[in-house]
């Protein structure tokens, strides 16, 4: 089954699925999450179809990925972001709103290339950068607390 023909409207309900699934049967999982900082001193956030708020891109690590390579992978199927330097290691947090077994990897990337704007499609339906005293009215807990913490110096958590 090719998942590009699974209807929009059925997402959801997939997610939910295979959130109880991934709960169940799996063991630790691992994800990544780029905070994109522009030269305007602006984040890059994303909009899924499956997921309310605005996130960053970011998404699992694949067996036998490096985290480093799942962030570069994800940013780029997400955004059309290519790395153009080193990301920078921000840190590892829990993320026991997925389940008791769930770490995010997360990297800054100031360094990149965006050669043309990603296309809304069945996953990702909104993006842009966004000031960081600017951004969307739901723009997700998490990602809110990861851009206080770059850009106002609050204390890094460890919890996602």
């Amino acid at each position: 089954m090719n998942l590009r023909s699974i209807p929009l409207a059925l997402w959801p309900v997939l997610r939910a699925v295979l959130d109880v699934y991934y709960r169940i049967a799996r063991g630790t999982t691992l994800g990544v999450r780029a905070l994109v900082i522009d030269g305007a001193g602006r984040v890059f956030l994303v909009k899924h179809s499956y997921v309310p708020g605005w996130h960053m891109p970011g998404g699992g690590v694949e067996p036998g990925e490096t985290a480093a390579a799942a962030m570069a992978r994800e940013l780029f199927e997400e955004s059309n972001i290519k790395l153009a330097g080193e990301p920078k290691l921000h840190g590892v947090f829990f993320n026991n709103r997925e389940s008791r077994r769930d770490h995010v990897v997360m990297f800054i990337v100031r360094d990149f290339v965006q050669e043309k704007q990603p296309q809304p499609d069945y996953e990702i339906v909104a993006h842009g950068f966004f000031a960081p005293d600017a951004l969307p009215p739901d723009t997700s807990r998490a990602t809110r607390a990861r851009i206080a913490e770059v850009f106002d110096g609050v204390a890094v958590s460890e919890v996602w």
